[in-house]
């Protein structure tokens, strides 16, 4: 059983879907681990990670205005805004979603869909510089 590991340093603009598949691939290459399981990991409560369609733009635009309206900024239920209107909501959007995936890997390549990409999902309006942890287990 042999494992890598790399951090990776995501910059976000704003609110929105970071596509970090290609960086992901990169690392798995690099590991020349052919088979087994790659592990991302999003060190943040105000981020998460999505496996999401990749191909039509509309999909990302519709999953935000979902959770706009589902965790609106705001709102007089939060008492923790710390830093800012957007901040507890980023919390609960983190919460509703993932801070670690799991994806195999065969023949050097991660399984992932046809249409499917790996995000880093910011739920902040700031721009903020992200870390994602790429672990590698295998043989």
């Amino acid at each position: 059983m042999r494992q890598s590991m790399e951090t990776l340093t995501v910059r976000t603009r704003r609110t929105g879907l970071v596509e970090i598949t290609p960086e992901v691939a990169r690392v798995l290459a690099a590991s020349r681990i052919p088979d087994g399981l790659v592990t991302v990991y999003c060190r943040h409560t105000s981020a998460s990670l999505v496996i999401q369609e990749n191909a039509d733009p509309d999909v990302q635009r519709d999953l935000q205005a979902f959770f706009r309206r589902l965790v609106p900024e705001g709102d007089p239920l939060f008492i923790h805004t710390t830093e800012g209107p957007d901040d507890m909501p980023a919390h609960v959007k983190a919460a509703l979603t993932q801070t670690s995936l799991s994806i195999p890997v065969s023949g050097g390549r991660m399984l992932l869909g046809t249409w499917q990409g790996i995000y880093l999902f910011e739920h902040r309006t700031r721009p903020h510089t992200r870390e994602v942890v790429v672990h590698i287990l295998g043989a």
